[in-house]
């Protein structure tokens, strides 16, 4: 199926960015997460700016990634793929069910997770220091969806 020159180029800038993306995590989660990071290591993030910069950077990329995607690959491949788009969480199965994502409750985890790095970053640092953790676990996860993706879109041709 050919596709039209405008989705063509989406989705081709699509693949790049998410490209890009999964690079980033894998590296800035190997700079976080190389040696073990401790949960007095979050409690002195605000002594410690190089450590802080890598716990930002990783929060960033991991939601970075997952927003792009979630709320803009995944829907538009749904899209060119004939199904109709509807709810987030419908979406979701609908992609766990064509094999992009291993599971849509994984997938809301991560997103709960996220937001959790996100608003728990100031407060809490052994709240802080387990989604972290967790999200460290996920990036397998996160990274093996966004290569599915990709991969669907290449073998059909569409790049």
């Amino acid at each position: 199926m050919k596709l039209e020159p405008k989705i063509a180029l989406r989705l081709e800038f699509l693949v790049r960015v998410v490209r890009k993306e999964c690079k980033h995590l894998a590296t800035t989660d190997e700079r976080l997460f190389g040696s073990a990071f401790t949960s007095e290591q979050a409690a002195r993030l605000e002594e410690d700016v190089d450590l802080a910069e890598r716990v930002e950077a990783f929060v960033g990329r991991f939601g970075r990634l997952q927003d792009t995607l979630g709320d803009k690959l995944l829907p538009l491949l749904l899209t060119v793929l004939g199904e109709k788009l509807s709810s987030a969480i419908d979406n979701l199965d609908r992609s766990e069910r064509l094999g992009f994502i291993q599971s849509a409750d994984e997938w809301m985890t991560m997103r709960n997770l996220r937001n959790q790095m996100v608003h728990e970053y100031v407060e809490d640092p052994i709240v802080l220091h387990s989604a972290l953790q967790t999200g460290h676990i996920f990036v397998p996860a996160l990274v093996a969806a966004a290569n599915q993706m990709c991969t669907e879109i290449e073998q059909r041709g569409w790049l």
